[in-house]
């Protein structure tokens, strides 16, 4: 059978999520139900959970609204692992959080994008425009690299970090204006551009092949940014857990994925061990930046 999915936003995610306490949990080798959250609701994971249930392992399955709540959730012990993030986003919440969720496989790196609905190229953006990005960290500083590869910002230092604050405004073209991740594609109509996460293009009915620039997945800058299913430490191992992503790239559910992203998702095929160098980095980076 399936479970049905639950869908969690902001106000009531602590309540909703306690309530699956009893969902699952316990032993997830014994066939127990394997609870995860994301922040996604495509076909691939229709799919990744039918996958799933033939290989004998049920999906309690948690939408959250935003990402500030997965790791959360799986911190306080509510789902048993998340796949919605990049290691950039878990490494800034792992140094605010003290805390040490841990990547157990990756998935993939979904180039971030910028889009327009007032111009069809990067060459029509004017002097003065306007650009949302999104304000929490790890994507803001991914969004202003985006714009500094296009040409629209310069930076005033060389920080794998990088904030508004760092914006060399006289030498840059545009001028940029953060907010939440989610209002970005809302944003788009109303400014000369927004870098919009792939999450919300679907969610918006955009395009993602009308980016005008992309960032380039396959440089080694873009290890950052590699998705993964992650886990609480002490369940890194879990024989569970790593079936889980070895079912993420069946040929079926990577043909999803691919569907559903519009061809623009780059499957990473890296293990836990691989990643957690990278992680660590990433970690380390931002501590010596605070």
């Amino acid at each position: 059978m399936k479970f049905p999915r639950l869908l969690v936003i902001p106000a009531l995610a602590v309540a909703a999520a306690l309530a699956l306490t009893g969902c699952g949990g316990g032993d997830s080798a014994s066939g127990d139900v394997v609870r995860i959250g994301t922040t996604e609701s495509d076909r691939a994971w229709d799919v990744f959970e039918q996958k799933a249930q033939d290989a004998g392992i049920p999906l309690q399955i948690t939408n959250y609204s935003d990402y500030s709540q997965p790791n959360i959730a799986l911190s306080q012990g509510q789902i048993d692992v998340n796949l919605f993030q990049h290691l950039q986003f878990l490494g800034e919440y792992n140094v605010a959080n003290n805390a040490d969720l841990t990547p157990i496989g990756a998935t993939q790196i979904v180039p971030l994008g910028l889009y327009s609905k007032k111009h069809r190229s990067l060459a029509d953006i004017p002097a003065g425009g306007e650009i949302a990005i999104p304000n929490d960290p790890s994507n803001q500083a991914r969004a202003l690299f985006v714009l500094k590869a296009a040409g629209l910002v310069e930076l005033t230092s060389d920080t794998l970090a990088p904030s508004p604050a760092d914006i060399d405004r006289g030498a840059s073209k545009v001028k940029v204006t953060p907010v939440d991740a989610a209002q970005t594609a809302l944003s788009v109509a109303s400014v000369d551009g927004s870098i919009i996460n792939n999450t919300f293009l679907e969610r918006s009915g955009i395009d993602p092949r009308s980016a005008l620039f992309k960032d380039d997945p396959s440089s080694p800058g873009a290890e950052p940014y590699i998705n993964a299913f992650v886990a609480r430490a002490e369940d890194k191992a879990d024989p569970t857990y790593q079936r889980l992503v070895e079912i993420w790239h069946d040929p079926e559910v990577q043909q999803a994925v691919a569907e559903s992203s519009e061809g623009t998702s780059v499957e990473v095929r890296r293990t836990g061990p691989d990643l957690e160098p990278i992680l660590h980095r990433v970690q380390q980076t931002i501590r010596d930046g605070q």
